[in-house]
């Protein structure tokens, strides 16, 4: 953000060479933390000349190189031709008059000397020199590569003795990134990372891929389950790569493969915003809905909704995910263990750990050993970050079996364990309460928050315990006799079987606990609770 003086409003700056009053502005908006360029004004009023049609491809924006044409100048240098030449082959070859491809001879100039400089300095055999000397200094470092006809590099893949043992406890759900380049060496770089218990990114693994083929994507994936000693993961979510969908499907049969949504939600505004102009933030409202939904059925149905409601029934991309659906919707994906990786908020944070990887080609002559460091530094950043033993969790319904959870799961573990559709604020449920009710949901929350609190506080001595359950019994009493509304009782009564006794749970600390719930109109006293027999020389009710 640009803070202007005084807090005075920006004025429009106009051209300072010639006061061309002509301008776009844009504004960058995060929305489902996605975010996206928009524009909010435009001004084509010029008081010049402007270029002809033939001459615009010469400014230094539009001076670009497409992979392929860089793939064939390559070629055409290794067979000793003239820049010229090139240049005459590639018109001819395009049907394009005589200087009017999108670049220019310098810019082939230019090119032709950064293949010299990647030549010279960063060859990608080097790769292989660092990471030997990586296995003599430490035995449990694994590495492997793949060399051509012309002994060349065409894949390498490397990963930490620390990964490995992280990937032994979290190898279940995996995200295997494959949207980056490494510009230096030309090659496609491929990231597997997952979570921890915490809910922090762990890194599995790293490959430098020389082609986007089938064959490239099986050489990763079987050298990655070499690695991890032939464990594949339960489930593994990549972007939309159809060769990598076969690949997985030859090489990790037995592996559920998704896609990330964080990478089919950032092409939404180059498929639909022109599209549907001012509706586009309502599509991508009702998206994000159906895409969370609970059941199969609801999804089919409200899906055909949304094709009927914007008229999309002919748009290829609307085609293809419809006939992609069970890799990225959520109702077809709940049976699979992701750990939380589906959420848009960690997809977010496995994007920010790939970022500092990606920085790490700044020395490439280190690379190797500069992912080692930054693994090493995100693996010393999550112990730092790792909750306390005592941290409490908030607890929700006060039931044993949920009281038990909170001692043995993390709180990142212990958050996404119930499916929404058990919330209280789910919308497929139906809710017990009158509509009377309903309005002071802000102080049911409250009084649910304290009963949380009061469970999680009580259950740490015998003493705590018997002060809670003696006021809790007054506080119940005090709120029997107080006289009652003109609402039907029967609006306010959950169906609860009469003296439903919960099984005991004993926690981490040796500490049994139970419960027993009457009926709703029988007042709750501490002698209604089940006594337990004493263990470890605490008794406990």
């Amino acid at each position: 953000m640009k803070l202007s003086e005084d807090g005075k409003m920006q004025r429009n700056r106009k051209s300072s060479r010639c006061g061309c009053r002509a301008y776009m502005r844009i504004v960058k908006r995060a929305d489902f933390n996605v975010p996206e360029w928009r524009v909010t004004a435009f001004s084509n009023i010029h008081n010049h000349e402007l270029l002809k049609a033939n001459e615009v491809c010469l400014l230094p924006a539009y001076c670009t190189i497409t992979p392929d044409d860089k793939a064939r100048i390559c070629m055409f240098a290794k067979a000793g031709m003239s820049v010229r030449q090139m240049l005459r082959l590639m018109e001819l070859e395009k049907g394009v008059k005589l200087g009017c491809l999108p670049f220019t001879e310098i810019d082939v100039r230019n090119l032709l000397q950064s293949f010299r400089n990647v030549n010279r300095d960063n060859d990608p055999i080097d790769l292989i020199a660092m990471c030997k000397k990586l296995k003599d200094e430490n035995p449990n470092f694994q590495y492997d590569f793949k060399l051509d006809g012309h002994n060349r590099l065409e894949h390498i893949a490397w990963t930490y003795a620390s990964s490995v043992q992280l990937y032994v406890s979290f190898g279940d759900a995996v995200i295997f990134d494959t949207t980056h380049r490494l510009d230096a060496y030309d090659m496609l770089l491929g990231v597997w990372v997952g979570v921890d218990n915490h809910g922090m990114t762990t890194f599995f693994g790293c490959v430098l891929l020389r082609d986007e083929n089938i064959q490239s994507f099986s050489w990763g994936l079987k050298t990655f389950l070499g690695f991890m000693k032939g464990k594949a993961p339960q489930t593994l979510l990549t972007d939309q790569n159809m060769w990598l969908k076969e690949a997985i499907a030859i090489e990790m049969p037995e592996t559920k493969h998704a896609f990330s949504i964080c990478h089919i939600i950032s092409k939404f505004s180059d498929w639909f915003s022109v599209l549907l102009g001012s509706r586009y933030d309502d599509w991508k409202s009702d998206f994000y809905r159906l895409y969370g939904l609970e059941l199969l059925e609801e999804f089919e149905e409200e899906w055909r909704e949304m094709i009927d409601k914007y008229g999309l029934h002919d748009n290829k991309h609307i085609i293809s995910l419809y006939a992609l659906r069970t890799f990225w919707a959520l109702p077809f994906l709940r049976p699979y263990f992701f750990a939380g990786l589906t959420s848009l908020c960690q997809s977010e944070t496995t994007t920010t750990f790939i970022q500092r990887i990606l920085s790490a080609q700044s020395l490439l002559d280190r690379f190797v050993e500069q992912v080692a460091e930054v693994v090493e530094f995100n693996d010393r950043g999550s112990k730092q970050k790792q909750p306390r033993k005592s941290l409490k969790v908030c607890l929700k319904t006060g039931s044993p079996i949920e009281s038990h959870a909170a001692t043995v799961l993390t709180p990142y573990a212990f958050d996404p364990y119930l499916p929404s559709r058990w919330r209280l604020n789910s919308s497929s449920s139906i809710n017990p309460l009158s509509n009377a009710t309903r309005q002071h949901s802000e102080k049911i929350q409250l009084l649910e928050s304290l009963t949380s609190a009061l469970i999680a506080e009580s259950i740490e001595t015998k003493e705590h315990l018997d002060v809670a359950c003696e006021q809790t019994a007054m506080v119940l009493s005090r709120i029997k006799d107080l006289p009652r509304t003109t609402q039907s009782a029967n609006d306010i009564v959950y169906n609860c079987p009469s003296d439903l006794i919960l099984p005991e749970v004993e926690d981490t600390d040796g500490i049994v606990q139970s419960f027993t719930m009457g009926t709703s109109h029988e007042p709750l006293t501490s002698g209604k609770l089940k006594d337990r027999r004493p263990r470890d020389g605490i008794d406990i009710t």
